[in-house]
């Protein structure tokens, strides 16, 4: 049974890595409710309070990064809160479209689209726009992925 409740904890933590790269998984909710199967599985009592504290935090930080890198990508290159929004949409929708590359193409797409239509901005800016929410996601998986990183290593230091 104890074999059973680890592979369950990993599979949380796995889903929540995977989310780094498809944004309708809510990632470190994930990485979260792998602490959390630990304690209902396992007890609570060998996680301290004060990393329920920090993983906290971290949950909080995670979710606040999300939306700021991609505001900071796309403001940084020029983009507008029109070329924000169909940036968030291409995220969003470009891995169901397009998989794989999708996750890329989405929301430079999203983000061209966007700045084209409601801004009458040139190609020119139109494309600056879309590389800036590129750049942006690429800036949050790798943040996010460091974060979770370090959320699981402490995990398993405690454990």
């Amino acid at each position: 049974m104890e074999m059973i409740g680890w592979v369950i904890i990993i599979l949380f933590f796995a889903i929540g890595f995977v989310g780094l790269v498809y944004p309708i998984i809510p990632a470190v909710l994930f990485i979260f409710g792998g602490f959390l199967m630990y304690g209902l599985l396992f007890s609570f009592g060998d996680l301290p309070w004060w990393f329920w504290a920090i993983q906290s935090l971290f949950v909080v930080l995670l979710f606040g990064a999300d939306l700021l890198a991609n505001a900071f990508g796309v403001k940084k290159f020029g983009g507008s809160k029109a070329g924000l929004w169909g940036s968030t949409i291409g995220l969003l929708v470009g891995p169901f479209v397009i998989p794989i590359v999708g996750i890329l193409i989405g929301p430079f797409i999203g983000a061209v689209l966007a700045e084209l239509t409601f801004n009458r901005s040139s190609f020119k800016q139109s494309v600056r726009s879309g590389v800036g929410s590129v750049v942006g996601f690429i800036t949050s998986v790798v943040t996010k992925g460091t974060i979770q990183a370090i959320m699981v290593l402490l995990f398993f230091v405690l454990v």
